[in-house]
């Protein structure tokens, strides 16, 4: 039975019979690792954020399915054509759906509570990702029943821009 169970170049031989693992103390740890990187934007991200410094949300339209996409994109998903029209998209859309997230996790970028929500602008094809705020969000029951009403948002902007999604504050309701 030994001669089944060669390993490289019949250096070892393991019998299956008499292998057992040694007994050990498992034990885990924990660590944090922060991976810093730079993002090349290229001309349709630079394009799209420069817009949002400006208050306006761009999207871009493909020229054979006809779909408006934000945040705008180079090309179609649908058709993989590329995407060269440029759009300047209403500020107002619909709240699609959303989430209060109310407990602290390691790199989020806004302390809890805050609400996140998939939104489709007017004139759109696609949802964007985006907070909503405007009102109370510190009793879970409240803002349930709040959001339950909620279906309209408009964008609120920064009062400091850097050229990135956090040009739009958030969105409150209409």
């Amino acid at each position: 039975m030994a001669e089944k169970y060669k390993l490289l170049k019949d250096a070892i031989r393991l019998e299956i019979e008499d292998f057992t693992f040694p007994k050990k103390e498992y034990r885990t740890a924990r660590h944090d690792t922060v991976l810093p990187y730079n993002w090349a934007l290229g001309p349709t991200w630079i394009r799209f954020f420069d817009g949002l410094k400006e208050e306006k949300i761009l999207g871009t339209r493909c020229k054979k399915c006809n779909k408006v996409l934000v945040p705008a994109r180079t090309f179609c998903p649908i058709c993989y054509e590329d995407m060269e029209e440029w759009v300047e998209l209403p500020q107002e859309g619909n709240v699609e759906t959303w989430c209060l997230v109310n407990y602290k996790y390691y790199g989020q970028v806004k302390k809890p509570p805050y609400i996140i929500a998939q939104i489709r602008l007017d004139k759109a094809d696609c949802s964007l990702t985006h907070f909503i705020s405007g009102f109370s969000l510190s009793d879970p029951g409240k803002v349930r029943n709040k959001m339950k009403t909620v279906s309209r948002v408009k964008a609120v902007w920064s009062k400091e821009k850097h050229g990135d999604i956090y040009d739009i504050a958030y969105f409150k309701p209409v």
